[in-house]
Parts: C-alpha cells; sequence; structure tokens
C-alpha cells in the first residue's frame, strides 16, 4: 500500500512535531553545558574562565561547523533519518563523558561529540522540515523549529544552574543529557519517517535551476542564496562578540551581576521568542526587506549599547538585537531553501550553516585580538559597521520571490 506523498505544515503536523520534540532534545544537550560549564571547570578541574573558552570554542565550535559541512556531502549518500540516528549515537556517550570524567582532555572529548551531534541532528531537522512543509510555510517552519531548539537551550540551562545549585557541579547536572539523548534517539528510531520521497516529488515539479558548484555559489556567489551566508556569518560573528564582551562591558559601566544577568538574558529571550512570529511573516512579506531590516536593528542595536549610560537604554538595546536576530534567523534557512533545487537543498543549507557556526569563532578572534588592542566600545563600533554593511548588501543584491507590500524584484540573475 503506497503512501500519498503531499507537503504542507497541515498536512505533515504529525512528523513535524516530532521533529519540533527531537530539535528541542537537541538544543536541551546544548543548553546543559553552556549554563554550568564555568563552574564546573573551576571547581571539579580548578581551569579558569578563559581556558575553558577557548576550550569550548575550540572543540565544540569547530566541530559542530564541520559536522554542518560534512552534512552537504554525506546527505548525498545517506538518509536524512540515518545522519539524524547518527547525530544521536554520537550524543550518547556525552554525559557519561562529562559525569566520569577524570582529566579535562576528556571533557573537550565530550565538547567535540556535542559539536558533532548539534551539527548533524540540528541540521537533518531543518532539512526533514523544510521537505515537508513546501515552500508555503517555509518561514513559519522555521520559525518553530528555531524557538524550540533555542528556548530549549534556556530551560536545560537554567534546570542545570538548579541541579549544580542543589548537588554540585560533579555529576548532577549532566544527568538529564542521559535522558534527553536516549529519547532522541528512540524517537527518531520508532517514530520519524525519512523524507526522501518528499525530496522526489518536488524535484519532479521543481523550477529552480541546479547551481554550477554547490560550495562556491552558497558561499558568495550565488546572489541570494550567497548574501544569505555571508548575512549569516556576520549574524552570528555580533552573536560572539556579543556573548564575550556585554558581561565585561557591562559591569565597567557600573552594572551589578545580577542587573547584567538579566540584561544579557534579555537578547536571547526576544530573539526565541519572536521567531515564532517573524518566521510566518518571511511567508507573506519579501525575506530580503525582512534580512536587511534584522541586520540593520542589530547595528542599531550595538551602537546603542556603546553609549548606553543607564539600564532602559542597555534593555532597549537588547531588544533591539533580540529582534534583530529574530528576523533574520528563521528567514536565511527558509530563503536558501526557496532558492535550491530540493535535490541540492541540504547540500546548500548544511554549507551555510557552515559559514554561520563559523561566524562564532570570527566573533571570539575579534573579540578577543580588537577588544586588547582597542578596547570594547571601538571593538563593538566595528562590529556595527560590519553588520550594517551586510545588511545593506541584502537589501541591494538579493531579491523577492513572494508578493509583497514592498516592490518585488525578479530572480532572474542568480550570479
Amino acid at each position: 500500500m503506497s503512501i500519498e506523498i503531499r507537503h504542507g505544515l497541515r498536512q505533515n503536523w504529525q512528523q513535524f512535531s516530532l521533529l519540533v520534540l527531537v530539535n528541542a532534545f537537541v538544543g536541551a544537550m546544548i543548553g546543559l553545558e553552556r549554563a554550568v560549564m564555568p563552574g564546573f571547570a573551576e571547581t571539579v578541574f580548578q581551569k579558569q574562565g578563559q581556558v575553558v573558552l577557548l576550550s569550548f570554542i575550540g572543540a565544540f565550535g569547530i566541530a559542530k561547523a564541520f559536522a554542518n559541512l560534512a552534512m552537504a556531502s554525506l546527505s548525498k549518500k545517506y538518509s536524512r533519518k540515518m545522519l539524524l540516528l547518527v547525530g544521536w549515537i554520537l550524543a550518547i556517550p556525552v554525559p557519561f563523558l562529562l559525569i566520569y570524567a577524570e582529566s579535562w582532555s576528556i571533557v573537550v572529548v565530550a565538547n567535540i561529540l556535542l559539536g558533532l551531534n548539534q551539527g548533524l541532528a540540528w541540521s537533518s531537522t531543518v532539512i526533514m522540515k523544510v521537505d515537508l512543509v513546501g515552500e508555503k510555510n517555509r518561514g513559519l517552519a522555521m520559525g518553530i523549529n528555531e524557538f524550540a531548539g533555542y528556548v530549549s537551550v534556556g530551560l536545560a540551562a537554567y534546570l542545570a544552574s538548579w541541579l549544580a545549585t542543589e548537588y554540585g557541579y560533579q555529576t548532577a547536572p549532566f544527568i538529564p543529557g542521559i535522558i534527553f539523548s536516549f529519547l532522541g534517539l528512540l524517537i527518531t528510531l520508532i517514530w520519524i519517517r525519512d523524507t526522501g520521497h518528499h525530496v522526489k516529488k518536488e524535484s519532479v515539479e521543481s523550477r529552480i535551476p541546479l547551481l554550477e558548484n554547490v560550495f562556491i555559489d552558497t558561499s558568495y556567489r550565488h546572489k541570494t542564496i550567497g548574501t544569505v551566508t555571508i548575512n549569516g556569518l556576520v549574524n552570528n560573528m555580533n552573536d560572539g562578540v556579543i556573548w564575550g564582551l556585554l558581561p565585561v562591558l557591562l559591569i565597567n559601566k557600573g552594572f551589578s551581576l545580577t542587573e547584567t544577568g538579566m540584561l544579557a538574558g534579555l537578547y536571547p529571550a526576544v530573539w526565541g521568542l519572536a521567531q515564532l512570529f517573524t518566521g510566518k511573516l518571511g511567508d507573506t512579506h519579501c525575506k530580503k526587506q525582512l534580512i536587511s531590516t534584522g541586520m540593520l536593528m542589530q547595528a542599531a542595536g550595538i551602537l546603542i549599547l556603546v553609549v548606553a549610560p543607564i539600564t532602559v537604554l542597555v534593555a532597549l538595546s537588547m531588544i533591539l538585537l533580540g529582534l534583530g536576530t529574530a528576523l533574520v534567523y528563521p528567514n536565511f534557512l527558509s530563503m536558501i531553501a526557496n532558492h535550491s533545487h530540493p535535490t541540492q537543498r541540504a547540500a546548500s543549507l548544511s554549507i551555510f550553516r557552515f559559514w554561520r557556526d563559523s561566524g562564532y569563532v570570527f566573533g571570539a578572534l575579534v573579540a578577543g585580538f580588537t577588544a586588547a588592542v582597542a578596547g570594547i566600545p571601538t571593538t563593538l563600533i566595528l562590529v556595527a559597521i560590519i553588520t550594517a554593511a551586510a545588511g545593506l548588501m541584502s537589501h541591494f543584491r538579493m531579491c523577492c520571490t513572494n508578493k509583497t507590500i514592498w516592490k518585488e524584484t525578479p530572480c532572474l540573475e542568480i550570479y
């Protein structure tokens, strides 16, 4: 008995919901570490914060970026479900390694495995959702996906912090990771269905031209896809800079630790929640305008942060950063999906995610080198200028494919 293959969020809501749940577990795995790793390192291994930051970026960030890149070639040979399963298999040892680690090198190995898990599993769920929903609701689908992933990061971080406070850093904070990884693996193995048939059906109907060279075109050459990739790298670069420098900047301005924590948390909270609405906005409005507007809002938020002397203005800068990031994040993914041939979509999305996540490494380098040479305010001004330039590039180089209240530019030239 053959199964009817249909595209659409409503038509595939059961599989889509399971993929959202699986992605929430993916986000929760990293959430456990982000909250307690500095305290875990200092308490258990007597490692200072700077060593932890460098180790985390080196082990986790690079591993995740290259796992995303590997998806570009692996997706041609293996099914989406198989790669998602591999991602979860790599996650299984992570909490056990952290619980029983006798040296910091074991923690680094765990972070490498976690990075591979994040790259393979998160990329797989994104690609499978895009396969299921079709073009009409891709923005909404990506908004829901990113919302679920990043909210679960926050909730897991809170859970790990509470467990560390109540029971110490040694074991308790990582026990939920055992549950998350096994549930993710079992749900994928038993209930998740591969989306290969959806890709084959869409390939027959698609009129999107094939890219000449998927890596080069996705990285920069394609007017729309390449510009999205450049903006994605810049977005995560400024996020990495803010992540590293915001606490220091606010403390230097005289804010208390409590105020600093609350203000730093406002940015990702707005970012996560707003994606439920900004993703859907991309289904009805010109995505390039949403992306350019979002990047310019981020630049404005960073500049306000530089001069903000009072809590209200810092909060305003955090809200602008959150809203700006929410405007671009789900629409990056849906824009690439809409401009990629179905048979090349997985590769393009994976290459985009490689460059986007590499932005954190660039951000760490910019934050460390420029701040040491020229100071934090100058560093933030430089990052704001780069962010604004990327936003203007998206306005002048990209095109629209959907009817909108803004003037539509036909996508006739792709190079």
